[in-house]
């Protein structure tokens, strides 16, 4: 009778630790976490993953129903896995998927990622999967999704952002510096890594992109003196040209006026009024009226 007893609390003992072993299956496989050495095992399979915060009031209101989830599904035998990120722990996650709120859960079927935007209710999450409801969210585009190049990129800007915060509550909490006394040592380090990037940059341009050498001519002292020289004999000639054909002008307005005088005087025109001129005279005024002197051409300003 004993044995028979010892063997019942045998098989008891066995079924609880079953039990045990069950949820405590369910609970890992509810809350698989994810960081930057894992992630990409939901490139495989089917997945709803959740980007969550500890201090996040709305993350922890739903961490029961995120751990039901996982236990119903595989009631269900779905091939869906759930799985979890710690933003505070693995910040490249959030920037790869782009996280700009918390929580959220993403769908994830062959490397195809999409945003579940419903209900945040176990039954809902449920006919999201089972009733193949993703088909109707449109996928993340190629060059946003989060195992391509650009995203890495940006991961790896979440994972400075980070670092220099964690820097910052080091140089306050560890060496008492003044918040404004760590944001000007971050200022002064960034102007000197942005000098040295700079240099960088322009020595790297000019070494595949060197300068065009200008063939140029040196000139001496001697000779531009000389050149100078030059213009200003040139300058001169030009100013006494300019005031010989002014002289010339003068006379030639002089001599004009003269003839004409002379040509309407009195004395000239009394004795020929009665008789009419000669061939020869009618032929040596017209030369007389013609005849005009040539001007010598004006040099322009």
């Amino acid at each position: 009778m004993a044995r028979v007893h010892t063997i019942l609390n045998f098989f008891s003992y066995f079924i609880y630790l079953i039990v045990i072993l069950c949820c405590l299956t369910s609970y890992v496989s509810a809350n698989k976490e994810l960081d930057e050495d894992n992630w990409r095992e939901i490139l495989e399979g089917e997945w709803m993953v959740e980007f969550y915060a500890p201090w996040c009031p709305a993350c922890n209101a739903l961490a029961p129903a995120w751990k039901e989830l996982s236990s119903r599904s595989a009631k269900k035998s779905l091939s869906m896995r759930a799985a979890a990120v710690d933003v505070t722990k693995s910040p490249g996650l959030s920037g790869r998927f782009v996280v700009t709120a918390l929580p959220t859960i993403f769908h994830v079927k062959d490397g195809e990622f999409r945003q579940y935007k419903g209900p945040r209710d176990v039954d809902s999450m449920l006919g999201f999967v089972e009733q193949q409801k993703w088909q109707q969210t449109e996928p993340v585009p190629g060059w946003k999704a989060p195992h391509s190049l650009q995203m890495s990129l940006v991961a790896e800007f979440f994972k400075l952002s980070q670092a220099l915060r964690s820097v910052h509550n080091m140089l306050m909490e560890t060496y008492g510096l003044p918040t404004w006394g760590s944001y000007l040592i971050f200022a002064i380090a960034t102007i000197f890594i942005g000098a040295l990037l700079g240099l960088l940059l322009v020595c790297i341009i000019d070494l595949l992109y060197p300068p065009r050498r200008s063939d140029k001519v040196l000139v001496t002292q001697a000779e531009v003196d000389r050149k100078a020289r030059g213009d200003e004999d040139q300058k001169e000639k030009s100013d006494d040209e300019d005031q010989e054909l002014l002289n010339d002008d003068i006379v030639d307005d002089a001599e004009a006026k003269t003839s004409d005088a002379e040509k309407n005087s009195p004395s000239d025109t009394s004795e020929d009024d009665q008789e009419k001129p000669a061939a020869g005279d009618v032929s040596t005024n017209k030369e007389e009226r013609t005849e005009v002197r040539k001007r010598r051409p004006r040099k322009a300003d």
